[in-house]
C-alpha cells in the first residue's frame, strides 16, 4: 500500500514537471499576428514556398459548413483567421490581402447579430468577435441574401460588420471572374 501511494506520488510529480516544460516548449509557439486569439499559426525556420510580400493575394471563401453547432466557433471562420494570419506572419502588409468571405447555406445563421442570434438560439453568437476581428484586418464578410430569405431571417437581423450580398451564386462568379482564388469552407 505505502509502495501504491509512493508511486502515485511520483507519477503526479512527473507528470507536473513534465507538463511545465511542455507549456513552457510551446509558449510562443503560436502567433496571431493580425487576427488576435484566432487562427494560430507557426512559422517554421526554412519552411518554402512562402508569398512574396510585394505581390497581392486574392481570396474567396465560401463559406457554407454549419460547424459542430451554433454553440461554438465556426471553425470555417477560425481558419480564415488562419489564412490571414499566415500571410500576415510571412511579412505580407494586410493592404495586400484581398479576401472576401461569402456566407450562405447551413451557415447563414452565423451572420446574425447578437439580438436576433439570442432571439432565435437563446445563446449568444459565438462568431462575433473573430467577423469583428476579420473585419478590422480588412476581410470582406457578405451573406448571401437569398439564404436569409430561404431561412426567414431579415437583412436588418444580420452583423453590422457583414454586408447582405445579392446572392452567394453572383458573388462565386464575379469573384471569381475577377481572378479571386476559391477555397471551400
Amino acid at each position: 500500500m505505502k509502495m501504491s501511494i509512493m508511486t502515485s506520488a511520483a507519477f503526479g510529480v512527473l507528470l507536473l514537471i513534465c507538463g511545465a516544460a511542455f507549456a513552457a516548449d510551446t509558449a510562443g509557439f503560436w502567433q496571431y499576428p493580425a487576427i488576435p486569439g484566432y487562427g494560430p499559426v507557426h512559422v517554421w525556420p526554412g519552411a518554402t514556398d512562402k508569398p512574396s510580400t510585394a505581390s497581392t493575394y486574392k481570396a474567396l471563401f465560401d463559406l457554407t459548413q454549419k460547424g459542430r453547432g451554433f454553440d461554438t466557433l465556426n471553425p470555417g471562420l477560425d481558419h480564415i483567421a488562419r489564412a490571414v494570419n499566415t500571410f500576415a506572419a510571412a511579412g505580407v502588409p494586410l493592404s495586400h490581402l484581398k479576401f472576401t468571405v461569402i456566407i450562405h447555406g447551413p451557415a447563414t445563421p452565423i451572420a446574425l447579430n447578437e439580438r436576433a442570434f439570442e432571439a432565435k438560439f437563446h445563446r449568444p453568437n459565438p462568431n462575433l468577435k473573430v467577423i469583428e476581428a476579420l473585419r478590422k484586418a480588412g476581410v470582406e464578410v457578405l451573406v448571401c441574401g437569398n439564404a436569409l430569405g430561404d431561412m426567414h431571417f431579415n437583412p436588418s437581423e444580420v452583423n453590422p460588420d457583414i454586408q447582405v450580398a445579392l446572392s452567394a451564386l453572383s458573388t462565386l462568379v464575379i469573384q471569381q471572374n475577377q481572378g479571386y482564388a476559391l477555397m471551400r469552407m
